[in-house]
């Protein structure tokens, strides 16, 4: 089950107490938002989706029922665009319900409508919302697609503040940094990531990026020695176009 996809089956298990406005969850609701929750999780969509719509029929202003119906369309489903007009109407119900606004941004994100995403994820931030570490992940992500790489980078930053030897996420600030021609410090933060790596784990994708960094800052070495271990490091799953990638790269090197 996602992880995103479990808030509200939760709350509905807690026994559906009225906040933020909405509407106490009737125990039978609540037991049928479960047997909902477990045709999703044993592959059933179709059917879970027929069984949520009803009771959003039925019970149209419980907004748990209508997260439900929403995250079944948006995270189950893969459907964003159908997804989005859900999660509205819960914040209609409950304009303060902050997982619905994070799910709405996630919706406007994947739909590109990224300047949308960036004001919700705007309000979340300035509301303290506990989600620190998916907030400023997806605000920089979103950041990223609008130009705008310095806010962006301040996003993968307080990112790493909250998860500090990722390397996911120090290559994606390493990625921004070098766009903003931090080429010394986007090292760094490829150096550190492959430091949090070792043996068969080591991301020859890694090791490409920090050869190409090497050679704008004219270690040409350092930047054979990266692409050459990248060549021995890849593995089965690594990106079609990384091998010739690595090998136009060291043959590059030889040119005159």
């Amino acid at each position: 089950m996602p992880a995103e996809a479990s808030t509200a089956v939760d709350a509905a298990r807690t026994g559906g107490t009225a906040r933020n406005g909405r509407e106490p969850c009737p125990p039978e609701v609540a037991e049928q938002l479960r047997q909902v929750d477990r045709l999703r999780r044993t592959g059933r969509y179709t059917s879970a989706l027929a069984q949520v719509r009803a009771l959003a029929e039925a019970h149209p202003r419980l907004g748990i029922v209508l997260m439900e119906l929403a995250m079944t369309l948006g995270i189950w489903g893969g459907a964003p665009a159908e997804a989005l007009p859900w999660f509205e109407r819960v914040l209609e119900l409950a304009p303060g319900h902050r997982t619905t606004r994070l799910h709405r941004a996630l919706c406007l994100a994947r739909l590109g409508r990224h300047a949308e995403a960036v004001a919700d994820f705007d309000a979340l931030v300035d509301g303290g919302y506990r989600k620190a570490l998916v907030l400023h992940m997806k605000r920089a992500e979103s950041l990223e697609a609008l130009g705008q790489d310095a806010r962006a980078e301040q996003d993968w930053t307080l990112a790493l503040a909250e998860d500090q030897d990722n390397p996911w996420l120090l290559q994606q600030r390493a990625a921004v940094r070098a766009r903003m021609g931090m080429h010394a410090e986007a090292l760094e933060d490829l150096s550190a990531a492959l430091a949090l790596q070792q043996g068969a784990d080591i991301d020859p994708e890694l090791l490409h990026e920090r050869g190409l960094l090497r050679v704008r800052l004219g270690d040409v070495g350092g930047a054979r020695a990266d692409f050459q271990a990248g060549l021995a490091a890849l593995r089965r799953g690594d990106p079609d176009w990384l091998p010739d990638a690595l090998r136009s790269a060291v043959q590059a090197l030889d040119v005159p």
